[in-house]
């Protein structure tokens, strides 16, 4: 609850809570471009490589839904300060960092306080602004976030072909000291101050029993296909597996759950948070083989291959404003119609061959991105087309969660046959679009 104090200015908060957002946007998607020039740098290889976008996606999917309890409990201002001072410190660590493993650690800690930072936004926005202006404001987030997908790649490779004062690579994680900076001043400054309820419960066994699962699967494959598959690696995966089975048991037997237990009994959103789950690993993956595909395979420097994703990035912004409106009349046949045209532009790379000419590789790269952006202005909304008043908040933050672990999940297995071959890459993402495909009729009809 807010506390008294004279009435905020809404305009100036929403700017505030989206920079925060774009540059914690930025910084999830930077690596993707810049991987390839890191671990020419530090070594590290492939699994520098895996572990740079993976690292900040399952921290920040992990502790999303526990970040927004603490904002419950402890106030939303403080908490959004101190996700944004702490992101900043591990930017600047990120920009420091001597080894792979210091890089690695570094962007778990910026994926972990960007956990605390992200979900306090909408709540902040939704007290500043009265009841009939919120839609207006909350209608910035597509295109500003959108926008910022498009930007995060290209200002990677201009800050790598810049080397300014000789950073090279450590520039991109630098400029959040600006960046960063900045947006704390104008929160300080801005936001209002709110109690927050001490009574809210944090069910701290269920978040450690998921993280443990997804720190378990990931390293398992990453580490298993990089050393070989031997009893660690496997290891692993079976005791993932595990904390897996006991984080889901803990979900029904837990006095505060992170998902409430009647959302898994509602089938049309247990469906829709496994289609997310191969959806968003299906097309993160992509779009980290088609950066590497690019730097690798076609000797496009950092900048040409980020310019290179653009019209990827474009389709995206595109689409989801389009569709937004044909997602009342549409529902999941929109969401069909996205995982169609993004399986047309995955087919056209195959067709394409290992060397195509760039002007050529833009146009199915234009149309993965449409796909992707009509499936992106649906997919949240028909998931919980049948859920209940009372549990929004809580289908809301666990499909958010779920996109960044599929993110994590997806870049480290896509990537993983893209070492060893780019149509068995392509042919993995095909298989994982067609299996959505399937699974489009299991959701609920409407939005």
């Amino acid at each position: 609850m807010l506390l008294a104090q004279p009435r905020a200015r809404p305009y100036a908060v929403l700017a505030v809570v989206l920079s925060a957002s774009v540059i914690d946007l930025l910084d999830s998607t930077i690596t993707n471009i810049a991987a390839p020039t890191i671990a020419a740098d530090l070594g590290g290889g492939e699994t520098l490589i895996q572990w740079l976008g993976a690292a900040y996606s399952l921290a920040l999917g992990v502790l999303l839904v526990v970040g927004g309890r603490l904002g419950d409990k402890y106030g939303r201002r403080r908490l959004f300060l101190t996700g944004l001072t702490g992101f900043t410190v591990a930017s600047i660590a990120c920009g420091l960092a001597l080894t792979p493993a210091m890089l690695i650690v570094s962007r778990l800690v910026q994926g972990a306080f960007g956990a605390l930072l992200v979900p306090q936004g909408f709540g902040i926005v939704t007290a500043v602004f009265p009841r009939e202006q919120r839609a207006r404001a909350f209608s910035a987030f597509a295109p500003v976030l959108g926008l910022s997908a498009v930007s995060g790649p290209i200002l990677a490779g201009f800050l790598i072909q810049a080397d300014l004062l000789g950073t090279g690579w450590r520039a991109m994680f630098l400029i959040n000291l600006v960046l960063g900076g900045g947006a704390l001043i104008a929160a300080r400054l801005l936001l209002p101050r709110d109690a927050g309820d001490r009574s809210v419960t944090l069910d701290g066994p269920g978040a450690t029993l998921l993280a443990l699962a997804m720190l378990g699967l990931l390293y398992g494959l990453i580490d298993g296909t990089g050393h070989g598959w031997s009893a660690p690696p496997l290891g692993s995966l079976a005791a993932g597996l595990v904390c897996f089975a006991l984080f889901c048991r803990r979900q029904v037997t837990a006095p505060a759950p992170l998902i409430v237990p009647s959302l898994l009994r509602n089938r049309g959103f247990t469906w829709g948070l496994v289609l997310s789950v191969v959806f968003f690993a299906a097309v993160s993956g992509l779009l980290y083989v088609l950066s590497l595909f690019m730097q690798n395979g076609l000797g496009y420097g950092p900048l040409r291959a980020a310019l290179g994703l653009a019209p990827v990035a474009a389709g995206i912004v595109v689409s989801s404003i389009v569709c937004r409106k044909l997602v009342a009349s549409l529902g999941r046949v929109l969401i069909l119609a996205g995982l169609l045209i993004t399986l047309a532009g995955v087919g056209w790379l195959l067709l394409l061959g290992p060397t195509p000419p760039a002007w050529l590789l833009a146009l199915p790269v234009l149309t993965i991105g449409l796909g992707m952006g009509t499936c992106f202005a649906a997919v949240y909304d028909v998931t919980i087309g049948d859920v209940d008043q009372h549990e929004t908040g809580s289908a809301s933050g666990a499909l958010t969660a779920v996109q960044q672990l599929a993110n994590a999940i997806g870049a480290a297995a896509v990537i993983t046959v893209f070492f060893g071959s780019v149509t068995a890459a392509l042919l993995l993402v095909t298989a994982a679009i067609l299996i959505c495909c399937g699974l489009v009729w299991l959701l609920p009809r409407r939005h």
